[in-house]
């Protein structure tokens, strides 16, 4: 900024000011005294009205000048501490703003007040001078209406001026509707001010001289000579004076507007660094800042949803890729997640040196679901597969896993099931260990029976103490060891009904001569059929373990 700049920026609200009131001078003091009879030569030559119209208006400029240098002391303290670039006191940056959105007010005020005193010197000293009603009527009409004039125009020039020039240096970044202790410019009195200046002003004028031009003069001639000359007179400071006021009130409301519309265009097409210019503390400003936070928002979303996907690919990529084969078993594992990311869990383990006909399968489920369950899962896989990577049973490897996550997660108040089993086609035994998990089941194609493996201990996390026991079960070719979670059955349709084990089983009864995969499918079909468009409120996992006949 160049200290031209700064001088026109310090002085803006000023000239406005002073503008405003010379236009008032001008087009109606100078016009429309010249459209009627001059002042009586007794008027001119008394002394007191002399002295009255030499200093008079000088007087009140340079009083107007003064209250408002003195009122924008803080307004101007503030404009040279950024010009120095030094800091600014919080305290007076409020007072600055508070002041500059009043200040259109406070302007109006003061000049209003001048005319106002002008109305009431002259029309005394006329009386005093006994010149008559008309010229008593004329003076007084002529500062009202000079005041009215004046404060119309100042209110919607200071306005202009205020959001144009000033506001983008005292509120960079909008809040103006924030600020509190100031008067709000809404559009509603915008509107009312435009109807006033550019219809009931004109009427009230053109209605006063009639009555007066007509009942001051006798001769019919010359008062109509009089009226027509103040009626163009008056006609063509209106027609000015609306126009001017007319493109003002446009540019205010069309240019935020169009800040508005040039943001949503770009919301709607991805792009969220683009903001509103926010310079009035209205309904206009107060939308600006809406969408301004509503633009943060969605960018924050949309970082978060770049983050999701991000998350949610690590881990797809931490689940098992593809089903192992192991011989003697057909085996189907998957996860579906209710959100980007999940607290489900699965994986194949293999102990040691590869064998044939024995793999380890692992089902968690993380309490409620999101990324603070995914981070839970994704630490319990680590800590599982390091520990299965050394000798131990499982239940050695559970009471490793769950002291070690229980220091982790301490009272956060997360935990996690899980269920981890070792099935030995060749021993034709399934050893395993639940830690707070739902049973795995174990279907019997040929008797159409299932059993539950339901003992086991805490959940993980829960006690860093608690220690958990092994099971053993006797299995045979050609049935179906199942390992899910919750979500399965707990599955809900629109009117609140859940999913159920028995619907789950009678799927298995249907398809058990499938293969794991085909298992898996229907299941998760029916699944999606029972829901339909509902909101599915918890992660499905299920994995379909196939003991292959001999």
């Amino acid at each position: 900024m160049t200290k031209a700049e700064f001088f026109h920026l310090k002085n803006d609200m000023l000239g406005a000011n002073f503008l405003a009131n010379l236009i008032g001078v001008i087009f109606i003091q100078v016009f429309l005294m010249k459209s009627e009879t001059p002042l009586p030569q007794q008027v001119l030559e008394n002394p007191i009205a002399h002295w009255l119209d030499t200093f008079f208006a000088p007087a009140a400029f340079a009083f107007v000048c003064g209250m408002t240098l003195l009122y924008e002391r803080p307004i101007r303290s503030f404009l040279n501490a950024k010009f120095k670039n030094t800091s600014v006191p919080e305290d007076l940056e409020n007072l600055a703003q508070q002041r500059l959105l009043n200040e259109p007010f406070i302007l109006m005020v003061l000049s209003f007040s001048m005319w106002l005193l002008s109305a009431i010197l002259w029309p005394i000293i006329h009386w005093v001078l006994g010149v008559g009603s008309y010229w008593i009527q004329r003076s007084l009409f002529m500062s009202l209406s000079t005041g009215l004039i004046t404060v119309t125009i100042a209110f919607f020039l200071l306005e202009h001026v205020l959001q144009k020039r000033l506001a983008p240096h005292f509120f960079p970044y909008g809040g103006l509707y924030t600020i509190p202790k100031t008067l709000r410019i809404r559009i509603r009195t915008r509107l009312a001010a435009l109807l006033f200046a550019c219809n009931l002003i004109p009427l009230i004028t053109i209605i006063h001289i009639f009555h007066r031009i007509t009942n001051s003069e006798s001769d019919p001639s010359k008062a109509l000579n009089m009226l027509s000359s103040s009626l163009y007179i008056n006609i063509i400071i209106f027609l000015i004076a609306g126009i001017f006021i007319t493109i003002l009130v446009s540019r205010n409301l069309t240019l935020p507007f169009g800040e508005i519309i040039q943001t949503l265009r770009g919301v709607r097409n991805g792009i969220f660094d683009k903001k509103v210019k926010v310079t009035s503390n209205d309904e206009i400003g107060y939308t600006g800042d809406v969408i301004n936070e509503m633009t943060d928002g969605l960018k924050e979303r949309d970082r978060m949803r770049q983050s999701l996907d991000l998350a949610m690919e690590v881990q797809q990529h931490l689940m098992p890729s593809s089903d192992p084969r192991v011989k003697g078993l057909d085996i189907a594992g998957k996860s579906i997640y209710c959100e980007e990311t999940g607290g489900d869990y699965y994986d194949y383990l293999i102990r040691g040196h590869e064998q044939q006909g024995k793999i380890g399968v692992v089902v968690g489920d993380v309490s409620d679901h999101g990324i603070p369950s995914a981070l839970l899962m994704t630490t319990t896989r680590a800590f599982l597969r390091q520990r299965s990577s050394r000798a131990g049973n499982l239940n050695q490897i559970v009471t490793d896993v769950n002291r070690q996550l229980s220091r982790d997660v301490k009272e956060s108040g997360r935990f996690m099931t899980l269920f981890l089993c070792e099935i030995d086609c060749q021993n034709e035994t399934i050893n395993w260990v639940n830690a707070g998990h739902e049973p795995a089941l174990i279907y019997n194609h040929n008797t159409d029976a299932f059993v539950e493996l339901t003992r086991g201990g805490l959940p993980l996390g829960v006690s860093e103490k608690a220690a958990y026991q092994q099971f053993r079960w006797k299995i045979a070719p050609g049935q179906i060891i199942l390992i899910g979670t919750d979500g399965i059955w707990e599955s809900q349709n629109q009117n609140g009904d859940m999913f159920g084990k028995e619907r789950f089983r009678n799927i298995i009864r249907k398809h058990a001569k499938e293969s794991a995969n085909k298992i898996l499918n229907a299941v998760i079909l029916a699944i999606n059929d029972f829901s339909k468009t509902q909101e599915r409120l918890d992660d499905v996992t299920l994995v379909v373990v196939k003991i292959k006949p001999d």
